[in-house]
């Protein structure tokens, strides 16, 4: 029998885009990080090293990653071009883009407001928390990513479920070197993503739309 709960977590969650800046109770994260620590990885390696930010170290590490999108430091351990989707994969991607920026009210010309509603994912939208998932490189690095996608999924689901908000973001790995810097990590550790957390402004914009899913049968064959 499914436990009605979990249906109401997965299919209630989504990304959050702006948050109050209230602190998540340190018992009520530990709790979190310690349900999240049971998601499964290839051969139980347990590959994720996660950085919670928080405080003053959140808004110094704010300034520096816009700083170094000021001066060109893009320099992301993994590569990634949306111009590489195509067919579905990239009708959904310019479905999003459209819905998000007509809900903000940004016009296609709108180049300095887009700008600023982009720099809000380098502020973490106002969250009082963000979660740096890195990891070690072996081989092809497929593996691990996926063993940091579950643990991902598996911290997201556990945020819902307690009431707090959340949004994976690839754009927090678009500059690695100047988070390793700040936050004293080693070189080998490979950033992947971050999740910016907190409590949700339900009344804010960029929080009111939602996007659908397609059918099962869009990704999913059945073989009897």
């Amino acid at each position: 029998m499914l436990n009605d709960s979990f249906k109401e977590v997965i299919r209630s969650r989504h990304s959050i885009r702006e948050f109050f800046s209230t602190p998540v109770e340190e018992e009520v994260l530990r709790e979190i990080l310690e349900d999240t620590q049971f998601t499964p990885s290839n051969c139980n390696t347990q590959p994720w090293d996660v950085h919670i930010v928080s405080g003053k170290k959140k808004d110094e590490l704010s300034k520096a990653i816009i700083k170094a999108y000021e001066l060109g430091g893009y320099s992301p351990d993994f590569t990634f071009d949306m111009s590489e989707f195509y067919d579905r994969y990239a009708e959904r991607q310019k479905e999003h883009g459209k819905t998000y920026h007509e809900t903000l009210g940004l016009a296609r010309e709108d180049t300095e407001g887009r700008k600023r509603q982009m720099l809000r994912q380098y502020e973490f939208f106002n969250a009082p928390h963000v979660a740096f998932l890195f990891m070690p490189s072996f081989g092809d690095n497929v593996r691990v990513a996926a063993d940091i996608g579950m643990y991902a999924q598996s911290f997201l689901l556990s945020l819902k479920a307690r009431g707090i908000g959340s949004i994976p973001q690839t754009a927090l790995g678009m500059y690695p070197d100047t988070v390793r810097k700040e936050l004293g990590v080693s070189n080998d550790m490979k950033l992947l993503f971050g999740v910016s957390f907190g409590y949700s402004d339900k009344e804010a914009k960029a929080n009111s739309f939602r996007m659908g899913r397609d059918p099962i049968e869009s990704n999913v064959t059945f073989h009897d």
